[in-house]
């Protein structure tokens, strides 16, 4: 199965939230009961840093929601970085990734001035 990419766009500073739909290979929602989500944000895709977003499971549905607050967004590096989403079947221990993609952390001009102050 090809991993969809989806390009995102990102605020420094802010909290950030993205939503994805798990589809089977014939266009039907994957059901993603006994799964486990994880995605990670890097500058580069060998970087050996990464910061994690929170996920959230609507299994019926194939929906994964990640999500991070404005502090944790602030502390990313500006520019293209890149991310991906994958899941884990919790009684195989089998991993799939799901998403990828790059994402563009953008600097937050209003909240400059409040980091000098």
């Amino acid at each position: 199965m090809a991993v969809p990419a989806i390009n995102l766009t990102l605020d420094k500073g802010t909290s950030f939230e993205a939503t994805f739909t798990v589809k089977n290979s014939d266009g039907s929602t994957f059901n993603l009961a006994n799964y486990t989500a994880t995605a990670k944000i890097k500058k580069h895709p060998t970087a050996t840093t990464s910061k994690s977003f929170s996920t959230t499971i609507t299994a019926g549905i194939g929906e994964i929601k990640v999500s991070m607050g404005a502090t944790v967004t602030s502390d990313l590096t500006s520019g293209r970085n890149y991310y991906d989403v994958i899941i884990t079947n919790n009684s195989t221990s089998k991993v799939i990734k799901v998403f990828e993609g790059s994402i563009i952390v953008s600097d937050t001009v209003s909240l400059w001035h409040i980091k000098l102050l």
